[in-house]
């Protein structure tokens, strides 16, 4: 059974990897994470913010939803509260090179060109394999129109391509008007590959305080079927490798996100919940399925549920709405 797969042109002994999360802020979990079984790593994301805090373009951006409230400004992270700063963060990922054998995939974090460019040929010198654009933006200026958005989106990615040699994957949210021609156009930049998706974390409110404060929760298994339909949408039209993110808790979505047609499964709640060994059990889950169905190869399964090529594509569209809602059971 050959389970190999490629992404972002590195050969991958399996199509499992370890998506960014706070086990890379430090070198042993780099260690673990191969000891577990990751067939690549993608290294915690180094933001734009601890790059550009003084920078006029980055604080054109960050003020967007400020109002008057000066507030505000107090969502955002002091220099000082970031675990790593820039340096350390290369140096960090120059010594994790040094001590494992799997590639290491750097990541980006942030929305405009600012210092990217810049830190995107430093983390390529430092050893970074391929790299990882984390677009992460909530547009809240009623005068900032979608197309303005791509745009900004579409400048940056283009500005990285071209600044470094190696491999750029693009993760961006699920919320475009046309998220198929969105990516006919990041394609057009250069960049290899689409990681989808970003999740989208909310804020909510404190009733005792009347602040708004953020929330964390990890990924639950339903989450992936948004990330599946996408990529089950794109395999075979656009010319970019990938990769699903989100909700990866089991083989069952292993299978699903490759069958719809995923160069790789990216995982991080489900490790942080059972530590690193549980790639090894989803790797197993996966070789089961793979032996059940008679399916000798990763390539062989890869796509056989997409848009292209299952029997009525009009599942992916309105009519899967449609047959959805009228299954629906009244209240007794």
């Amino acid at each position: 059974m050959d389970l190999r797969t490629t992404y972002l042109g590195l050969e991958l002994e399996h199509p499992l990897v370890a998506s960014a999360s706070p086990l890379t802020e430090r070198l042993d979990g780099f260690l673990r994470l191969e000891d577990g079984g990751a067939a690549a790593i993608v290294m915690h994301s180094l933001f734009e913010e601890q790059i550009l805090e003084e920078e006029a373009a980055l604080d054109h951006y960050l003020h967007y939803g400020h109002e008057s409230y000066a507030e505000a400004l107090s969502y955002f992270p002091r220099a000082h509260e970031y675990r790593l700063t820039p340096e350390r963060h290369l140096d960090l990922l120059a010594r994790a090179k040094e001590r494992v054998s799997v590639p290491i995939i750097a990541s980006l974090n942030g929305v405009s060109r600012g210092g990217w460019v810049e830190y995107a040929r430093l983390l390529e010198e430092a050893g970074a394999d391929a790299l990882e654009l984390n677009l992460y933006y909530i547009p809240t200026d009623p005068a900032l129109s979608g197309a303005e958005v791509e745009a900004m989106y579409l400048d940056t990615i283009q500005a990285v391509v071209e600044s470094v040699r190696i491999p750029v994957a693009v993760k961006v949210g699920h919320a475009f008007t046309a998220f198929a021609h969105f990516a006919k156009r990041v394609e057009a930049t250069g960049a290899k590959a689409l990681v989808l998706f970003n999740r989208f974390y909310q804020s909510d409110f404190d009733l005792e305080t009347l602040s708004v404060v953020p929330t964390l929760s990890l990924s639950q298994p339903y989450e992936s079927l948004l990330r599946i339909h996408w990529i089950a949408l794109l395999f075979g039209r656009v010319d970019l490798e990938l990769a699903l993110t989100g909700g990866v808790h089991s083989g069952k979505e292993a299978v699903k996100g490759l069958m719809a047609g995923a160069q790789v499964v990216m995982m991080t709640s489900a490790v942080l919940q059972r530590g690193p060994g549980h790639f090894c059990a989803v790797l197993s889950e996966l070789k089961a399925f793979m032996e059940e169905k008679g399916y000798e190869s990763v390539q062989e399964m890869r796509g056989v549920m997409s848009y292209q090529k299952v029997a009525e594509p009009a599942a992916f569209e309105r009519a899967n709405y449609l047959k959805v809602l009228a299954s629906c059971c009244p209240l007794p």
